[in-house]
């Protein structure tokens, strides 16, 4: 038993961050329950199989299946802390959707006891811990929760959002630092003390809405700054200007830092937590909307340039080089190099390509627009038009030579 008191803990949802997070618990000796909706992931998972790419992750998913210490589920069962990690993506007019969020808090209330945490880790617009708390005490009116009975509760309940990368979540998740917002101070308390089980970073403890909105934050800061850089590409090349050339003399400035510009702006936190802030507070939210709208609006730049240059063939094969939304991983999720690649495909511009070395199969709706999956040196082959759209290694070791009679566009600077 841990110094905490908490011996078993569940995670509901095992995707990118749930599975990693309840491989990290189990691999600290707490047993660990992990709840998924789809049957094949809880399948593979309990083979000690991941379903997803993520480096290290196999190899301790192997070992706590084995030694007992991780099973998944698609039902929840009782245990000392549950930690919520299920989706929320936006729905019509960039407004936040709770439903994953709502169904997980109905799944988890029949078998809540008194002593409980319930740690809710999806990215939220603020406000969203106070209506899981209402949704779990709509269910459960015989436990106390923190919005009547305060530190006595029966269920204490708190926000810590994920700040990992993908690619190096294992490492990031111990060397982090985490920011616990609680529904009350012991609420937030309660949380530290189970991360602390792992976590090697700092635990910065705070109100659930302050925690809410530190995350939407960071993000959006992010998104912010990619926008002035995209927005310098669209600049530079109405003024015929290379905008690879120009960042790096403007970065000579000692308190200069321009980021690099790209195809779009993808990935399940960058492209939606910026809405999350303009749907909270939309009147005041201006510079992050249009921030948000900048990046949003530079695939359908990408594709116009793509459009251009197959104009000067009979019959264009185009080359798009890479789908997911940032190097080396294959996260295709709010990927701009995936909407491309589908837009050009149903736009009948010419014959698509895909190079997407992380993955096996290419999605449903890319096959049926009638994209093929091919490798590098076939693409470089049949394409005359090659398209730089993720940065990943082995596209960044290509020798120029094998470009030479390519016309390139190159989204990410990696040929420059």
């Amino acid at each position: 038993m841990s110094n905490s008191g908490f011996k078993k803990v569940s995670i509901i949802g095992l995707g990118y961050i749930g599975l990693p997070t309840a491989a990290m618990f189990a691999s600290r000796g707490l047993d660990v329950i992990g709840v998924d909706v789809s049957e094949q992931t809880v399948e593979t998972i309990n083979q000690g199989k991941i379903h997803i790419i993520e480096p290290d992750l196999d190899m301790i998913v192997q070992s706590a299946v084995t030694l007992g210490k991780l099973k998944a589920t698609t039902t929840p069962e009782p245990a000392d802390a549950f930690l919520i990690a299920v989706p929320t993506p936006f729905i019509d007019d960039h407004q936040p959707d709770l439903s994953f969020i709502e169904a997980a808090a109905k799944s988890i209330a029949p078998v809540l006891e008194k002593g409980n945490l319930v740690i809710l880790e999806s990215t939220i617009p603020v406000g969203a811990t106070e209506k899981l708390a209402k949704w779990l005490q709509a269910e459960r009116r015989d436990l106390s929760f923190p919005q009547t009975a305060s530190d006595a509760a029966d269920v204490q309940i708190a926000h810590c959002p994920e700040r990992v990368l993908p690619g190096y979540v294992m490492q990031e998740l111990v060397i982090n630092d985490r920011i616990i917002g609680g529904m009350t101070p012991y609420c937030a308390e309660r949380a530290e003390s189970l991360y602390q089980l792992f976590v090697k970073g700092d635990c910065h403890l705070t109100d659930a809405r302050t925690a809410e909105l530190a995350k939407l934050t960071e993000n959006s800061f992010r998104d912010v700054n990619i926008a002035f850089a995209n927005e310098l590409s669209l600049i530079s090349d109405e003024l015929d200007i290379n905008v690879w050339d120009l960042i790096q003399l403007a970065n000579k400035h000692p308190r200069v830092n321009i980021l690099s510009p790209g195809p779009g702006v993808g990935g399940h936190c960058i492209a939606v937590d910026p809405w999350f802030i303009v749907s909270s507070a939309p009147k005041s939210a201006k510079l992050i909307r249009t921030a948000r709208q900048i990046n949003d609006a530079k695939p359908k730049h990408v594709v116009q340039q793509i459009r251009e240059a197959a104009s000067q063939f009979k019959t264009p094969v185009i080359a798009c080089m890479g789908l997911s939304f940032k190097a080396d991983i294959d996260d295709l999720r709010e990927s701009p190099a995936l909407d491309i690649t589908l837009e050009l495909a149903k736009s009948k511009v010419g014959q698509i390509l895909a190079v997407e070395p992380n993955i096996q199969k290419l999605p449903a709706d890319l096959q049926n627009a009638g994209i093929v999956l091919i490798d590098q040196d076939a693409a470089l082959e049949q394409a005359n038009i090659i398209v730089a759209l993720v940065d990943h290694k082995p596209f960044k070791k290509l020798k120029k030579s094998k470009l030479n009679s390519k016309i390139l566009i190159d989204t990410r600077g990696i040929w420059q």
